[in-house]
């Protein structure tokens, strides 16, 4: 017998296709029809006991395999993997709360926000931005799916957001030069010459919609202290926040080892709490080891608890 998760992949796949071929749409197009017929009650798969996770995975196999199809460059999503320790991360970071806020400012089409929310079960609620219309309407209908507390915006995430500071913002933070120079004049990582990190602009953004002590959860380019701006980022951190943590991830999680990244922990300034006494600077092993990963988690509880008190 197949699992759910494999029975909800078919589901979806076998309906997109037949949308895809009955209105000349993409697959990927399909796979939202599809999620949005499910959730209006027109279509309905034949299986019980199905867990939050088996759809999230099962949604997120069918836009894999829609995105091979027709990709484009700013549509990557980010592994399950990462998203757990992503989500592992905010869990130790928010163990004294009982209920936490979290914003996503380039949610995609949702997969690390909701593989967070689904390691948190029924701690959080959140917000998030995407200013593609196709990724935004997926993410809503696997949001409603999984019954998870998410309101969406769809905007350009550097412009003006009318969302309250949160607990803790997570990204997989979208790389490369910001095209807006106006926009980006307004930002004190705007760059001095030339265009700007959007990367770097969007760490800013996120620390103005994060609440004095809250975290920040990044995942950023591997050489992000090494580049041009890199001088101007410590200078923006040395005022506004703490980093608590770089974590190099395994360069196999990533098509091409420039495309590596790094897992980043910043908490905002507050008057009210200690800076920490030391950064954690750290590399998670093969993932595939479990071993190896042990001794990381238990290294990461070890600092959490000497560097994570108010």
């Amino acid at each position: 017998m197949n699992s759910s998760m494999e029975q909800l992949f078919t589901f979806i796949d076998e309906n997109a296709k037949k949308i895809q071929t009955e209105e000349d749409l993409t697959y990927i197009e399909g796979v939202l029809e599809t999620t949005e017929m499910w959730l209006d009650g027109d279509i309905m798969p034949d299986i019980k006991n199905v867990q939050k996770e088996d759809i999230r995975k099962a949604i997120q196999l069918a836009i894999l395999k829609g995105m091979k199809e027709h990709v484009q460059a700013h549509h990557q999503m980010t592994p399950d993997s990462l998203g757990l320790l992503v989500g592992y991360f905010v869990e130790q970071l928010t163990k004294d709360k009982q209920q936490v806020t979290i914003l996503d400012p380039a949610v995609g089409t949702g997969n690390l926000l909701f593989t967070v929310l689904n390691f948190l079960q029924d701690k959080a609620s959140s917000s998030a931005v995407e200013i593609d219309d196709m990724l935004i309407r997926l993410a809503a209908s696997t949001g409603d799916l999984l019954q998870q507390p998410v309101t969406l915006y769809r905007q350009d995430a550097l412009q003006p957001l009318l969302i309250d500071p949160v607990d803790v913002v997570i990204s997989d933070l979208p790389v490369g030069y910001y095209p807006d120079d106006k926009t980006a004049s307004g930002f004190e990582l705007k760059a001095k010459e030339g265009m700007s990190f959007a990367h770097h602009l969007m760490i800013e953004q996120s620390l103005r919609h994060t609440v004095d002590g809250g975290y920040l959860v990044f995942l950023v380019p591997q050489g992000i202290f090494e580049s041009p701006q890199a001088k101007d980022l410590h200078a923006f951190f040395a005022n506004h926040a703490w980093i608590h943590a770089v974590i190099q991830l395994p360069v196999n999680l990533f098509k091409n080892e420039a495309h590596a990244k790094s897992l980043l922990v910043l908490q905002k300034k507050s008057s009210e709490i200690k800076q920490p006494k030391e950064v954690l600077l750290a590399k998670v092993p093969n993932m595939s080891n479990k071993e190896a990963m042990s001794l990381f988690f238990e290294k990461v509880n070890i600092w959490r608890q000497e560097n994570t008190q108010s």
